[in-house]
């Protein structure tokens, strides 16, 4: 099977690097590019693109950090035709409903353990705010009983992607740690040479590049085959080169890692968010279970 890029899809990732690279930017920019646009028909005033189109988009925002309800905008309008800012939010088993950025919100999209799906306003959602390992990620716990959902075709599609997006965003948060952690390497000096001409540090690079290649072909493999159990897979990976790779960056910064001025903790305050976001790690392993 073939996964070379093609020069449009080469072309989509440059192009939105440029939108989002050393900026934050709005959320009206990231709609002029087409960034939630990208799967909806285009008779439908969307991009009419694919799976790995949107993968490949999802990569560069992950890279560059961005805040705000990605996924759940895009899956909303590209599975559900809906217009605004969407979250799609899993129900556990037990313990609180955690909605991030509720106030932002036009709709929640609540995954029930069995994959049916309940459709919220977000202005009719009863919630208080709870505490949150990101600040750029505030989240909010639903009062009472989660309303029950629907079991469709398009509701275990929105549960399947909005897992794969949430992979391809670990994929670009883990090339940044990578990134992040070579650049101060190579500036940061200790015994008179930078501390990246020291054997253990390169070996906490390379591992870093290691996980965060593998995690990427294992997300564009998923992204082409549209197979959930695949996708489970492919997010367990991205997962785990994100969270190790912001935590092997820190390793490298010391404790300049830790300060707000690096700001390398927000990395890993961001990749454990996004470790539980789409589906978390022991759905997933449950996931990959059920082919065994």
């Amino acid at each position: 099977m073939e996964f070379r890029l093609t020069e449009d899809q080469h072309s989509l990732q440059r192009a939105l690097r440029q939108v989002v690279t050393d900026r934050q930017p709005s959320w009206q920019e990231l709609t002029e590019v087409g960034l939630f646009q990208l799967r909806v028909p285009e008779p439908e005033g969307g991009l009419g693109l694919g799976l790995p189109e949107a993968v490949l988009a999802f990569e560069e925002a992950g890279r560059a950090v961005l805040a705000g309800p990605l996924v759940g905008t895009e899956v909303a309008a590209a599975v559900l035709g809906l217009d605004g800012r969407a979250e799609v939010v899993r129900v556990p088993a037990r313990g609180p409903v955690l909605v991030p950025e509720l106030p932002t919100l036009d709709h929640v999209l609540l995954l029930h353990p069995d994959d049916s799906l309940a459709v919220l306003p977000a202005a009719a959602v009863d919630a208080a705010p709870a505490a949150a390992v990101d600040p750029d990620r505030p989240l909010w716990r639903l009062d009472g009983t989660p309303p029950p959902g629907e079991r469709t075709p398009e509701t275990r599609r929105v549960a399947a992607d909005a897992t794969l997006l949430t992979a391809a965003l670990q994929v670009g948060l883990a090339s940044r740690t990578v990134a992040e952690a070579v650049a101060y390497a190579r500036t940061r000096e200790q015994f008179g040479q930078p501390i990246g001409a020291f054997q253990a540090v390169q070996h906490l690079c390379a591992d870093m590049l290691a996980r965060a290649e593998l995690a990427r072909v294992a997300v564009y493999a998923a992204a082409v085959s549209g197979d959930e159990v695949e996708i489970a897979g492919a997010k367990l990976l991205a997962d785990d080169a994100a969270v190790h790779g912001a935590r092997d960056c820190l390793q490298v910064h010391g404790g300049m890692g830790f300060t707000w001025e690096a700001r390398v903790h927000r990395l890993l305050k961001r990749a454990w968010a996004w470790e539980q976001a789409g589906a978390d790690r022991e759905r997933c392993l449950e996931s990959l279970a059920t082919r065994l």
